[in-house]
């Protein structure tokens, strides 16, 4: 059973159930201003009120335990963001009622820290496209500790027992602590009704569904599709954005989920947020994960998997299959 006295596992909880349940409620109220970060994707009002309120949450518990996240406030704080960093501010105080435009800032960019031995890492939305269309997206926190992720939390406002697409359901919370398993309960406040996560028992590559994006911009669509063929699947594959793929997996939803390197990015390395939480929920429900050429994920090398190309992860059954099928498109 999960150890849920344990002060940490109580504090991210409590952090990502928050932001969770605001950015569920900033989807449903469509808010449409977004600004545009360097490399184009679209960053939401939610994605800065999330990190925000995680920041301040975890930095009151833990001040000395570093965050590394995915934003900083510098667009926020420059004069032609001055109507967004109202919006930010006004949902932050839905959470923090104090909260004013200059604290909101502060406590975006304490997610600006260095990655050491011990820190949080934070994507405040991933799958903001996804937010975007009103689809599936997640908030994901994870604590590493010398390079390994030690706690992971999902909160999946759209997803229903951490396997079901579900728009007006109560969303789940999964949780993962290192050697004691992968659980799920609903956001619901003060719901602590945890049900185990075990991977799914397929091991006929014929069956796998394949968990594959709607937004295609880091793979290589048609090496998926040649891996696909090779491995003779015959089901459909699931639709979905977001870390909420590796909720799916754990679950047992589906057996295979895989990044690989997009043919004009092929110097692209997956950055440590966009796979922390999900890789050790998956792993403590029973299932593995890796890169491409089944190396383990390194964590400890800062802000991106430097040394790690693209990411494979499936219900463990399946693993070695599909890193042989992989040699065999790639060849």
């Amino acid at each position: 059973m999960i150890e849920l006295s344990n002060p940490m596992v109580q504090t991210a909880v409590r952090a990502v159930r928050q932001a969770a349940a605001l950015m569920r409620l900033i989807q449903r109220e469509t808010v449409g201003s977004s600004l545009t970060k360097v490399d184009k994707s679209p960053v939401t009002v939610a994605d800065f009120a999330s990190q925000a309120i995680i920041g301040r949450v975890l930095s009151q518990a833990f001040p000395d335990i570093p965050l590394v996240a995915e934003e900083i406030s510098s667009a926020l704080r420059d004069p032609a963001g001055e109507n967004t960093l109202a919006q930010v501010t006004q949902y932050a105080c839905k959470v923090i009622p104090e909260a004013t435009h200059e604290s909101v800032c502060d406590w975006i960019d304490l997610g600006g820290a260095e990655a050491g031995k011990r820190f949080w890492v934070l994507d405040p939305i991933d799958g903001t496209k996804g937010f975007l269309r009103g689809d599936q997206y997640v908030v994901a926190l994870a604590l590493v500790e010398v390079g390994l992720p030690q706690i992971g939390v999902l909160g999946c406002p759209n997803l229903r027992d951490a396997s079901t697409p579900d728009m007006e359901g109560s969303g789940s919370v999964v949780l993962a602590v290192r050697g004691q398993g992968a659980w799920s309960t609903s956001m619901a406040e003060g719901d602590d009704q945890w049900k185990q996560l075990k991977v799914s028992s397929r091991s006929d590559p014929s069956q796998a569904r394949l968990l594959r994006s709607f937004e295609a911009g880091h793979t290589n669509v048609s090496q998926i599709d040649g891996l696909a063929d090779w491995l003779g699947v015959q089901v459909d594959p699931v639709r979905m954005d977001s870390q909420a793929k590796y909720a799916v997996l754990a679950a047992g939803g589906g057996e295979v989920m895989i990044r690989l390197l997009s043919p004009d990015r092929l110097d692209y390395r997956e950055k440590i947020w966009d796979q922390a939480a999900g890789a050790i929920i998956l792993e403590e429900a029973g299932g593995r994960v890796s890169d491409l050429s089944g190396e383990p994920l390194d964590f400890s090398q800062g802000r991106t998997l430097k040394n790690n190309r693209g990411v494979l992860a499936t219900n463990g059954l399946l693993h070695e299959k599909v890193l042989q099928g992989l040699m065999a498109v790639s060849a």
